[in-house]
């Protein structure tokens, strides 16, 4: 039997003689595991399983014969390592590999040519298998900004690409209210300076200095100007600066996004905040540039992070921003907590910076962020609770001056700006010749939607971690996906169908973003809208490669068809028309609370009745609240 197979193999040995397209290994693709090529791995070991029973399982010649066999049809030698403990072959394969333009061409010839044998159960690559990090340190739990697979940022997986110390060799620089002293922060820092030049805002007494220690922001009442009411000092640079760097794997606190990164802490803001000029001079010193009076930077960044601002033009921030981009550091700034367009609010509104947006554990825009067609990315950011809900980081318990070190939860757009300076900075650990507008683009295009609500613009959606890093230079050599889908309406109801495609692999997940806040994963839902309009639907895919794409459409919907219409208190509808038996359907969202709700019809011809039911659809049969009298006059009181 064994010469008769190798008989019925011979004929085929030409079809091997190129490298096997991917279109003709996924014939066999419920016996080799095509998701193994991901390019990281050495592809020269396989583990064969032979059915049982076969005589490849129970007889060395014959296993030495398919061995040949694959051999002649890949012109690589195949060897026995060992048999497995589950009867598996463990080979190694060498040799002729010339032909092959990519280590995964090479391995995919080896498993076709294998599974060409149909006593060939299943084979695989001998992958390297590493522990999947995720850091002990005390609070990590509790850092859904980073784990959450919903709101957050998908960091654990990104440092599985980042190596042992995610961001080593780049500098980050927090302008911001400078550094307190916290062991989380032990090794973290380096350089930095005090911009502040007013001696009575920095509260160290000399303006200008070397010291970027955070003396404390407090302020009294009236002390900022008239009707603004005293302040806590804040500690704000250093909860920015924990988001970026608290080391990781220490057993206590949290973990920053680039741990292996180094701060440099300039310090700009002090009492009652910071002015235009010492921000300016900042930026230009922090990337490297010359400032007047002031040591050269000796710790240049490649990253700059501005949690701060205000109202009015870009003005004079502009030309610091370009400087800053012409020494190869890219800006990543706030957009601001005033729940209004971003194109008011300052350094965030100027060009050549990475403007963040805030958002939820639930993925939607926080509240109070601000939005607009400028914003670049979101990022987790907090909803505002002052709870498990927002951002956990490094922090001080003093009032007034600093005092021991603790950790808290703030929330805001300067909360959401380090996750995305940080993974700046691990992109660049990644590929080091990136330039900043490189940089910004990877941010962009590897960010995914908005799982909930965003009205005004949130930029590309929020920061994936793992996928920018992938994007940097991961070592994936993985095609990404095509998304695609079409739909129909009927009324407010739409159907999706997904038609969507991997050229090298398979869709392993979809993201469906309907527009107006819902949300699915699978492959062809159904969505029925609360009214009649145009929204933008997008489908995101990921492949068994962690490679996403996505596709939007506008989809239209209408009232007609069965579906309903949005009552707006005290707004009446008018042309109302139907025919005889007819039905119009009309739904109310009553906020919590309300008293004294009244639907009211009148005017016109005919004859038409009034039926309400709280919860769900009225028929004739089935209502909370029915009026019929002849005419149109009619009300229901709930």
């Amino acid at each position: 039997m064994a010469v008769a197979a190798a008989f019925l193999f011979a004929g085929s040995a030409t079809l091997c003689a190129a490298t096997v397209s991917a279109a003709q290994a996924q014939l066999y693709a419920d016996r080799i595991n095509l998701d193994a090529l991901s390019g990281q791995y050495s592809s020269t070991r396989f583990i064969v399983t032979y059915h049982e029973q076969s005589a490849e399982r129970v007889q060395a010649a014959s296993r030495q014969l398919d061995f040949q066999r694959v051999t002649s049809l890949t012109g690589a030698s195949v060897r026995s390592v060992r048999t497995l403990a589950t009867g598996a072959e463990l080979v190694e394969v060498s040799g002729n590999t010339q032909r092959q333009t990519r280590q995964d061409d090479f391995a995919r010839d080896v498993m076709v040519a294998f599974a060409q044998n149909p006593n060939v159960a299943y084979v695989e690559p001998d992958r390297v298998m590493h522990a999947l990090f995720t850091p002990n340190d005390t609070y990590f739990a509790n850092q859904w900004d980073l784990t959450d697979a919903t709101g957050g940022m998908r960091m654990p997986a990104a440092w599985d690409l980042a190596g042992s110390a995610p961001g080593a060799g780049i500098n980050v620089a927090v302008l911001d209210t400078g550094i307190t002293t916290h062991s989380d922060l032990s090794g973290q820092i380096v350089g930095g300076y005090d911009f502040i030049s007013d001696s009575a805002a920095a509260r160290d007494g000399n303006g200008r200095d070397s010291n970027a220690a955070d003396q404390g922001d407090w302020y009294a009442a009236n002390e900022c100007g008239a009707g603004y009411p005293a302040s806590n000092s804040s500690w704000h640079g250093t909860h920015v600066t924990g988001t970026i760097v608290a080391a990781a794997n220490n057993a206590k606190g949290i973990a920053g996004v680039a741990y292996g990164a180094k701060v440099v802490p300039v310090r700009v803001l002090g009492k009652c905040g910071g002015s235009v000029s010492d921000i300016v001079d900042a930026i230009v010193w922090a990337s490297g540039g010359s400032v007047s009076g002031v040591p050269a930077n000796t710790n240049p960044a490649r990253v700059l992070n501005l949690s701060l601002g205000g109202g009015g033009a870009c003005g004079s921030f502009q030309s610091a921003i370009n400087t800053a981009r012409s020494n190869g550091a890219i800006f990543v700034v706030a957009a601001g907590n005033e729940n209004q367009n971003v194109s008011n609010s300052s350094p965030a509104n100027c060009s050549n910076v990475v403007s963040v947006a805030a958002t939820t554990k639930s993925g939607a825009r926080a509240s109070y962020s601000n939005y607009g067609s400028t914003i670049v990315v979101s990022a987790p950011g907090g909803d505002g609770s002052g709870g498990a809900g927002d951002i956990l980081s490094t922090l001080n318990s003093g009032t007034t001056t600093p005092a021991s070190e603790n950790y808290a939860y703030y929330a805001g757009t300067s909360m959401a700006t380090p996750h995305v300076a940080a993974l700046a900075a691990l992109v660049f650990q990644k590929n080091p010749s990136l330039t900043p507008d490189q940089v910004k683009n990877i941010l962009t295009s590897t960010a995914r939607p908005l799982p909930g609500a965003c009205s005004g613009g949130c930029g590309a959606g929020i920061v994936d971690a793992q996928a920018a890093l992938q994007a940097a230079g991961g070592g994936s050599s993985n095609t990404a996906p095509v998304a695609n889908f079409s739909f129909t309406t009927s009324g407010l109801s739409a159907n999706f169908t997904d038609s969507s495609s991997d050229s090298d692999g398979t869709i392993a997940s979809r993201s469906w973003n309907f527009g107006d806040g819902g949300s699915s994963t699978a492959t062809n839902p159904s969505h029925t809208y609360a009214a009649a309009g145009t929204y933008s639907v997008s489908l995101t895919v990921t492949d068994n490669g962690g490679a996403s794409n996505t596709k939007t459409s506008s989809v239209t919907v209408s009232s007609g068809g069965g579906g309903s219409t949005v009552l707006q208190n005290g707004v009446a509808v008018t042309g109302l028309s139907a025919v005889k038996n007819g039905q119009l359907r009309f739904t109310m969202v009553v906020p919590a609370g309300a008293t004294n709700l009244k639907f009211v019809t009148s005017g016109g011809s005919g004859d038409g009745d009034l039926y309400v039911k709280f919860g769900s659809a009225p028929t004739t049969s089935s209502y909370d609240c029915r009026s019929w009298n002849s005419g149109n006059s009619e009300t229901c009181s709930i």
